[in-house]
């Protein structure tokens, strides 16, 4: 797979690019990341690539001819992902469409706001995080990044370790993990996963799976086959 990030801040995608999962897909040949300064697409001595918006008020757009050209030189293949607050909430389910694209383009906004001619004839869809402003694209678009490459088959260790991951299971957050000790500072480790019972281990993951969910996501279960309506387990 490839992806394509561009940027005005290409050294922010360097450190964490190369490091952890990602480093190591790129470094399995799963994954190759393309970095592109958007000021390169520029044609002033400034390398300007905002201005003021028409019809006036505060702060500046980022204007399309850069993103217009910096695309075209790319030529990508698949999608071309706008990262804005006004995007579709990206969700596990987006991780695993993008995960099966051969290549994949985001762009990072900055400033105020990215001339709206991108994101109708340029990106194919725009994506944000949640319900919150941050001061540019490239923190979604690492997030993006980690959460497809980490998909790609080889990434990780095993299957297991995504399968078993938050939203991975039907929807569900995943249940609480321990490790050794056993006990530490008075605090023990639930019984039954010291059982060596295999079948009360996984009814007792699903069922702190159903509950945290309906203590912390309740709007997830409506997607979650196993439970009904009226149906939750405490």
């Amino acid at each position: 797979m490839r992806i394509n990030l561009v940027t005005i801040f290409p050294d922010f995608f360097t450190g964490p690019l190369g490091v952890s999962i990602p480093a190591r897909a790129a470094k399995a040949g799963l994954v190759e990341y393309r970095v592109v300064d958007l000021r390169d697409f520029t044609h002033d001595r400034h390398r300007t690539v905002d201005d003021y918006p028409f019809g006036g008020g505060a702060g500046m757009v980022m204007k399309p001819e850069p993103f217009f050209e910096a695309v075209e030189w790319l030529a990508p293949k698949g999608p071309i992902v706008l990262m804005s607050a006004r995007g579709k909430r990206f969700r596990h389910e987006d991780a695993v469409r993008l995960s099966l694209e051969e290549e994949l383009t985001l762009l990072c906004g900055h400033y105020k706001d990215v001339d709206q001619r991108v994101a109708e004839h340029l990106a194919t869809e725009e994506l944000s995080l949640g319900d919150f402003v941050l001061s540019g694209g490239e923190i979604p678009a690492l997030a993006v990044t980690d959460a497809v490459v980490r998909l790609l088959p080889g990434a990780l260790g095993t299957h297991e370790s995504a399968a078993s991951d938050s939203f991975y299971d039907e929807g569900l957050l995943s249940p609480p993990s321990y490790t050794r000790p056993a006990e530490y500072r008075g605090l023990r480790v639930p019984e039954v996963l010291l059982s060596g019972d295999h079948a009360k281990i996984e009814a007792w993951r699903r069922a702190e799976a159903e509950r945290l969910t309906a203590e912390r996501r309740p709007d997830l279960l409506g997607t979650h086959s196993g439970m009904h309506d009226g149906e939750r387990t405490t």
